[in-house]
């Protein structure tokens, strides 16, 4: 495969008080059908979390952001039998928890792995700062 290839993503959001609408960026979702790729990668700012002043379940936040790197991967539990873009539609469904995905863009790449690391250097990491 040497051309560019339609791929998708969504970033993965961590919302502690729905009243108050307050984000933090946690990581991304990136799938590409035509390489038959899907990875989650997070890396949650605990520290920028916490600062929003909401009670939050730090335990539960990191559980729910460890379920979608395993809904991605090799061992993704009951969605292993489901097709990468199955899995996809599934973890980008509207949600209303404190752990969601925000809407679906789409990208050209030649190498969905780099944009995983370039979308998390974008959304999530320069958010840090």
């Amino acid at each position: 495969m040497t051309g560019r290839d339609v791929y998708e993503y969504a970033v993965i959001l961590v919302m502690p008080s729905v009243e108050r609408g307050e984000l933090v960026n946690a990581g991304v979702i990136v799938y590409c059908q035509p390489r038959g790729y899907l990875c989650a990668r997070v890396e949650l700012d605990e520290g920028r979390l916490l600062a929003l002043g909401c009670p939050v379940d730090l335990p539960g936040v990191r559980h729910a952001l460890t379920a979608y790197e395993l809904a991605c991967g090799e061992e993704a539990g009951p969605l292993g039998a489901e097709s990468p873009g199955s899995r996809f539609r599934w973890l980008t469904a509207p949600r209303s928890t404190v752990v969601r995905t925000g809407p679906v863009h789409a990208g050209l790449t030649l190498d969905p792995a780099a944009e995983v690391e370039r979308l998390l250097e974008r959304l999530v990491r320069t958010a840090r700062t």
